[in-house]
């Protein structure tokens, strides 16, 4: 070959080599794209340890947040066997078994390898704020040992507390209005927004042994106590909540039972308006005034028996009400609710949940209805024969069925009388659930908890069009050919060989 084809050649292969290099570079800089990779499912695990029984609750969320806050949403839930944590004061131990059942379904629903990363709180309600003004050891040992069991498991876990009952409200009413996308919504384009025009809901809940009412009042909270400030997407809110320790439903009707039997005089054989006629239930006295809500008599005999009998006296089961509701006392009036203590106008609407439900839904009056027809459900019911009541509802245990009455009056008592929902019934709703989420404290606590749980850090890829991919391997390969072709020619021609 002449050695002018021969540098002919090589100047044709060069400039190819040059070119392929060229665009496989623009190929590999140009138009890149990037992609968000899916974060993580997080889990976060709330016991909530109430009065009378105790329920743990598995929410969920991606590793990335709005505005700091998690999108979170109810996984799984799971009913402790036994009563509340407060009744084993006589054997602390057996408060941490009865969690057992509950850690290990949360255990199987979590992956393995984000166990250990799942926090867990416990929060105890008024059955516990009770027994640590009875006796603050037995509290704590108690909190002691759901601590062991819970420890004993491959969670995170972040502690057991007594909540105060102005958490116990605000996280509640928290709960409501997240569900209800008060807070942030989802829109059709996908994005999480905050409502412009969004009204915050207000809660009530009624507990075995406290009330709880939150809202937004339309006036600043005028006392500094009684104010919740929390911060959720970005937006502070200042709430005005109150729990009235003593006041839910179980030492309520305690109260009353205690009432009957100092105003019989020294008889054991009471006549209780609220029950049934039919009617009859014997306690102890040792029993009945186990408790710091009612003031043990002078003839206290721990184990005296006494008996009411139901005389199914509907208006005078009402009356009685107000001698276990303080309605009097307030320094504040007319900003007044129970015992005395400050409370804003209600405002806006409400949410009643818990006992409220669970009283209003046996009597068919769940989610709403009108005063008018609520008076007479009740005092239909109140005034029917134990006969005929446990006729109509036999899969009813009697220990529930005993209480709707009284339960019922007392509701009406503290919403009408306390409150003072007189000109605003209609803006209160009974409900159990929103969607597939239970209405409670616990998933407030776990939304604001997020708060101080880091998210991930952002998990985008970048990278090029398969087509573009394949344009770029094919420029890259065909120049290293040329390449190989010329060193070919070059070994072959070169004189020496």
């Amino acid at each position: 070959m002449g050695i002018q084809m021969k540098a002919l050649i090589l100047g044709a292969a060069m400039a190819a080599i040059a070119c392929t290099t060229i665009i496989a570079l623009i190929l590999s800089l140009a138009n890149h794209q990037s992609l968000d990779q899916p974060y993580s499912t997080q889990y976060g695990i709330v016991f909530d340890a109430g009065s009378t029984h105790t329920a743990l609750f598995l929410y969920q969320w991606l590793g990335n947040k709005e505005n700091n806050t998690g999108i979170v949403s109810q996984k799984q839930s799971c009913d402790v066997d036994g009563d509340g944590i407060s009744s084993y004061v006589e054997n602390p131990p057996a408060a941490g078994e009865s969690l057992k059942k509950c850690l290990d379904v949360a255990k199987a629903v979590i992956p393995e390898g984000q166990r250990k990363a799942t926090p867990v709180y416990l929060g105890a309600t008024a059955g516990m704020r009770l027994l640590r003004l009875q006796n603050q050891s037995q509290a704590d040992s108690i909190l002691v040992e759901v601590t062991k069991t819970i420890q004993s498991y491959p969670f995170d876990f972040r502690g057991a507390r007594i909540l105060s009952g102005m958490e116990e409200g605000a996280y509640g009413c928290i709960t409501i209005n997240y569900l209800l996308e008060r807070f942030i919504k989802h829109t059709f384009e996908g994005l999480w927004i905050h409502p412009k025009a969004g009204t915050i809901l207000g809660a009530l809940d009624l507990g075995g042994a406290s009330t709880q009412i939150s809202f937004i009042p339309k006036d600043p909270v005028r006392v500094p106590d009684s104010a919740f400030n929390l911060q959720l997407y970005g937006y502070k809110y200042e709430l005005y909540t109150h729990s009235y320790l003593c006041y839910g439903k179980d030492q309520a009707l305690r109260k009353l039972q205690a009432y009957l039997h100092k105003t019989a005089g020294s008889t054991q054989f009471i006549s209780h308006p609220c029950y049934h006629k039919g009617y009859i239930l014997n306690v102890t006295m040792a029993d009945l005034y186990n408790s710091p809500c009612v003031v043990k008599p002078n003839n206290f005999i721990p184990t005296a028996i006494l008996t009411f009998s139901g005389t199914g006296n509907s208006s005078l089961c009402l009356s009685l009400m107000e001698n276990i509701v303080n309605l009097t006392n307030c320094a504040l009036s007319p900003d007044c609710g129970l015992d005395g203590a400050y409370q804003p106008p209600v405002n806006g609407e409400f949410f009643a949940f818990s006992a409220y439900f669970y009283t209003f839904d046996f009597l068919g009056l769940a989610p709403k209805a009108p005063l008018t027809r609520v008076v007479s459900t009740i005092e239909t019911h109140c005034n029917k024969n134990w006969t005929t009541l446990t006729a109509e509802n036999p899969t009813i245990k009697a220990k529930y069925l005993q209480d709707y009455c009284a339960s019922a009056h007392y509701i009406m008592t503290i919403l009408l009388k306390g409150y003072k929902f007189n000109d605003t019934w209609d803006q209160i709703s009974f409900e159990k659930q929103v969607g597939d989420t239970d209405i409670g404290w616990t998933l407030g606590y776990m939304l604001n908890l997020t708060n101080m749980i880091p998210s991930e850090h952002s998990r985008a890829v970048t990278g090029v069009l398969h087509s573009q991919w394949a344009a770029q391997i094919f420029f890259i390969v065909f120049a290293l050919f040329l390449s190989l072709l010329i060193i070919g020619i070059l070994f072959v021609h070169d004189p020496k060989h």
